[in-house]
């Protein structure tokens, strides 16, 4: 086959299955097809190596992929995530609006600067846990913060920790 397309002794393409084989190129210097370095009389007993398709693979595979579970990916813990959403706008500087959808895991241990459910009052806040000096407080995501400061008077007890926010987008 000519094809001016290529230079001089460089070997002619074919398209077959979509897939290129190239012909004739050094055929005088391999004329057994061996490879560069290779001994001719070894090429028996050598294993054969695997080989792999590169033709046009099957159209199901597409339909393999597994799919996202989001319970997979967000809960660590199901027995003790809670989902809640939340109401107001005290902690949307940390990014939890009104009407966000909340995850809270009751089996993390609440740590400092943690975002937690508590119950103050009889009513369920969203707030950061702060402790400094020994002072357990609760604050809001504001500038400058409001702070609920836990005492024997106001006793606090952290409901859970909030693990991820869900916020929908506004289309």
């Amino acid at each position: 086959m000519d094809a001016p397309w290529l230079p001089p002794g460089r070997p002619d393409l074919h398209t077959r299955s979509r897939c290129m084989t190239a012909t004739g190129f050094m055929d005088n210097d391999f004329p057994d097809g061996a490879r560069v370095g290779a001994d001719p009389g070894a090429a028996a007993t050598r294993p054969r190596e695997p080989t792999a398709s590169s033709g046009f693979g099957s159209p199901g595979s597409d339909f393999t992929v597994r799919r996202i579970d989001l319970n997979d990916a967000l809960i660590r813990h199901p027995q003790s995530t809670f989902v809640m959403r939340a109401a107001g706008d005290a902690m949307a500087a940390a990014g939890i609006g009104s009407g966000d959808v909340l995850l809270v895991d009751r089996a993390v241990t609440p740590q400092h600067n943690h975002v937690v459910i508590a119950k103050v009052d009889g009513e369920l806040l969203c707030r950061r846990l702060v402790r400094q000096a020994g002072v357990v407080s609760l604050e809001t995501a504001e500038t400058p913060p409001r702070r609920i400061t836990c005492s024997e008077a106001q006793p606090l007890e952290v409901w859970g920790v909030v693990t991820t926010v869900i916020r929908q987008l506004s289309t």
